[in-house]
């Protein structure tokens, strides 16, 4: 049965407010997506912004939100996005007063279809089932392997979506384009909430990660955080490792802004890690932190001196960086569902699995459309796309 709560006073309104506003409601939550704050608006000009706020009857603000509209080309219309939001109490058993309000104002602004990704968890798997599926040649998905647990209230948020009309966008095997279903985690509290130590975490991992991290050490790798001006050596190793791996990498325009945009907000919220072996970068990481989440946003590393293991160094770092800044959890982003031993994303899961943490699956991301014909021929062009 979900625990008993007080229910918020209906009617929930709806209205524009501002960043100051929108800034000071996410500062009263444990946390909130960084994908989700005002300043992130500023990391995507392409897209037009606004902050939105929810309201109870009494007057007291309930819940926010991040939308961004990316217009059709040619039509005054546009796709109202909400990455990893919105901030609202996703485990109320009436979704419809609060999503129905944000259906209507995003209409009035043109809005063709809405896109939203609650923060809710659906599912979880531990790093021993996730090595053990991988090792297993007739698990080839991660969702056909039991998890450890089922989150009651993520099933209530998927079947309030699915009765409200709006449509899941899954992806089988590979990364969508848009946030990830799958994440990996390592829990920085024990399941009474209780902050788990150093010699905890580092005990949870598996036997290789402690080995390269002690390696690092005795190499003498020196992990250190950077400034702004430090963005550039982070970019040039980023599009080194970008090659290498082969994927399209981002201007070193995106991460000067990013951190202007998030460190106006919160000092403290962009991270530049630096790993340096007798005075070469050998890795790097951006780290990013809102309340008690914190996440390893982007890294690069050397392709040369891959033996003095920087980058279990500079993870090492950012995890303790995050457990004494009072994080619950420290969230390694997105891996894809693939479990095939065969897959190129697999290598991506194991080094992340041998933090000891968790494989997560969140309730993903769901479109609603208001104009059918134009949501058709939008999901049409983005399938020839992709």
């Amino acid at each position: 049965m979900p625990t008993e709560r007080p229910l918020t006073p209906r009617p929930i309104t709806l209205r524009s407010i501002s960043a100051e506003e929108h800034a000071a409601y996410l500062a009263t939550l444990a946390s909130a997506s960084f994908l989700q704050t005002p300043g992130w608006a500023r990391v995507k000009p392409e897209w037009r912004s606004e902050s939105i706020g929810w309201f109870a009857a009494d007057g007291t603000q309930c819940g926010a939100a991040l939308v961004l509209h990316r217009r059709l080309p040619k039509l005054n219309r546009t796709l109202a996005y909400l990455p990893e939001g919105p901030a609202i109490d996703w485990y109320d058993d009436d979704l419809a007063a609060w999503l129905a309000p944000l259906v209507a104002h995003l209409r009035k602004q043109g809005a063709f279809a809405v896109r939203i990704g609650p923060p809710v968890i659906v599912n979880r798997w531990t790093a021993a089932q996730v090595k053990e599926g991988i090792a297993d040649d007739d698990v080839r998905l991660l969702r056909q392997i039991p998890p450890t647990e089922r989150c009651a209230g993520g099933a209530r948020v998927l079947a309030q979506l699915t009765e409200l009309g709006w449509r899941h966008q899954g992806v089988e095997g590979g990364f969508a384009a848009g946030q990830p279903e799958f994440v990996f985690q390592v829990p920085l509290v024990d399941a009474e909430g209780t902050p788990r130590t150093e010699d905890e975490v580092l005990k949870g991992m598996n036997q290789l990660w402690r080995r390269n991290i002690k390696k690092a050490a005795k190499e003498g790798v020196e992990v250190t955080l950077g400034s702004r001006g430090d963005l550039a050596a982070f970019h040039e190793l980023y599009r080194h490792t970008a090659e290498r791996d082969h994927f399209t990498p981002r201007p070193a325009s995106y991460f000067e802004t990013m951190y202007d945009a998030l460190t106006d907000e919160d000092p403290g919220r962009f991270r530049l890690w630096l790993a340096h072996h007798d005075g070469d970068l050998v890795a790097a990481t951006i780290a990013i932190q809102v309340g008690e989440h914190a996440w390893y946003s982007y890294g690069a590393s050397s392709t040369e001196k891959r033996e003095v293991r920087g980058s279990n160094a500079v993870q090492w770092a950012m995890i303790r960086d995050a457990l004494e800044r009072g994080a619950s959890v420290y969230d390694l982003r997105g891996i894809t569902e693939t479990l095939d031993a065969g897959d190129s994303h697999v290598g991506l899961i194991q080094f992340k699995v041998g933090t000891g943490g968790e494989a997560v699956q969140y309730a993903g991301e769901w479109d609603l459309p208001i104009s059918r014909a134009l949501y058709k021929a939008f999901d049409l062009y983005m399938k020839r796309r992709g």
